[in-house]
C-alpha cells in the first residue's frame, strides 16, 4: 500500500513540470483574450501550413497540418499571439 502511494506521489510530481512547461509556452491568458480558431488558421496558413484541424491542448492551440514540404506536423501556437511555440513532425 505504501509503495502504491509513493509511486502515485512520484508520478504526480514528475508530471507537474510538463504541465507547467506547456502553460509557460502558451501563457495562461483567459479564453476571451484568445484569437479565434479562424484567425489562428489564417495565421498558420500565412506561415506555410495547410491546416487540417485545430484543437486546444495544454493551453495552446494545436494544429494538425501539412508543412510547406508536405510533411504531417503538429504545430502548437500561443493562443493570444499566434506565435509557434513547438512543432512535431509526424512521419
Amino acid at each position: 500500500m505504501r509503495n502504491a502511494i509513493a509511486t502515485a506521489i512520484t508520478l504526480a510530481a514528475l508530471s507537474f513540470p510538463l504541465a507547467a512547461q506547456a502553460s509557460s509556452e502558451c501563457g495562461n491568458a483567459p479564453k476571451d483574450q484568445w484569437m479565434s480558431e479562424e484567425a489562428l488558421k489564417l495565421k498558420a496558413t500565412e506561415l506555410g501550413y495547410d491546416v487540417r484541424s485545430v484543437k486546444v491542448e495544454d493551453g495552446c492551440y494545436e494544429a494538425y497540418a501539412m508543412d510547406k514540404d508536405g510533411k504531417k506536423v503538429e504545430a502548437y501556437f500561443n493562443p493570444v499571439t499566434g506565435e509557434v511555440v513547438k512543432t512535431k513532425i509526424k512521419g
